[in-house]
């Protein structure tokens, strides 16, 4: 109890996490900081439903629109900013509220990160011959001795995560379960209450086909075409990777035609979607809420009981 407050709304796309936010404004002494990964970036209003003027001048966001879409953004640069936010935040005598959908960024956030070698290809190369030789079982039965957490945990058909954690244990020495327990060292040092909005899956699949039609309504092929005419961005970088933006680069490059645009774009906004909802009804410690049918008064009340 001794630890600062702080509080999480999480939710999927368009769930209704900003709306929330705003109300709780009018109830508490709190700011907030966005907690995802698209919405960092300059120029890329309409396809990420970045909050409006209005509502930014209502409810400013730290972590919004400070990064240009050439550069990278990393979980561990976010820990570091919204550390860094949160701590301002509790100094002038505020809640920090997070609010977002980027499930790795929270994560990050309140459980801390493993410091990992960077991929070393010669590593690699070793390990893919030795399991093209003997067999990836074998590589398998390797990692369960050298670490038997991660044997366990990784299925012996997981060729990628094998080699990752037997190339972390040949670089540094140490068992990939033991560098991570060392970041929970690391964890956050404040007392959370993670507010959670849960959608109907029937309206998530609704979801994604309107929320496409709106963008495009909203000029989000144009905003495409300008960051689309810029020498320094190409498809490869996280920005244009955003669902979305990706299937807008590859209909501008003649790879799509717009009928096929749509339905690739609306298909990743429903797995996007169902990734956040599976982590969400995974992770431990998370008050629920219907995201359409929720009162108001209910999650006041709670975050009461919470600050009390």
């Amino acid at each position: 109890m001794s630890l600062p407050p702080a509080i999480f709304i999480i939710g999927p796309t368009a769930s209704g996490k900003t709306g929330l936010a705003m109300k709780l404004m009018k109830h508490f002494p709190i700011e907030l900081i966005s907690v995802d990964s698209a919405l960092i970036y300059k120029d890329m209003d309409i396809g990420t439903a970045k909050p409006t003027i209005e509502e930014l001048e209502k409810a400013p966001h730290r972590l919004i629109s400070f990064l240009d879409p050439s550069q990278s953004y990393s979980a561990a640069d976010f820990r570091k900013d919204a550390l860094r936010e949160m701590q301002e935040i509790t100094a002038s005598g505020k809640i920090p509220v997070l609010v977002g959908g980027t499930m790795l960024y929270y994560r990050a956030l309140e459980n801390g990160l493993a410091v990992l070698p960077e991929a070393n290809q010669v590593v690699r190369k070793k390990l893919s011959d030795e399991a093209e030789d003997k067999g990836w079982d074998f590589l398998h039965q390797r990692l369960v001795e050298v670490d038997p957490i991660a044997g366990e945990r990784i299925h012996p058909n997981d060729k990628q995560r094998i080699q990752r954690a037997l190339e972390v244990y040949e670089l540094t020495g140490k068992p990939l379960t033991k560098l991570q327990k060392e970041a929970q060292l690391d964890a956050l040092s404040y007392r959370l209450i993670k507010i959670a909005l849960i959608p109907e899956r029937e309206w998530i699949r609704d979801l994604a086909e309107r929320r496409f039609e709106t963008m495009m309504e909203q000029g989000f092929l144009d905003e495409v075409k300008a960051l689309y005419k810029r020498d320094d961005l190409h498809a490869d970088l996280p920005s244009i990777r955003c669902v979305g933006y990706r299937q807008a680069w590859q209909y501008l490059d003649g790879k799509l035609d717009a009928d096929e645009m749509k339905e690739r774009a609306v298909i990743a906004t429903r797995q996007l979607a169902k990734r956040q909802m599976t982590w969400m009804r995974s992770e431990p410690n998370i008050t629920r809420y219907d995201a359409q049918n929720y009162h108001l008064d209910s999650v006041v009340n709670d975050i009461n009981f919470f600050l009390e």
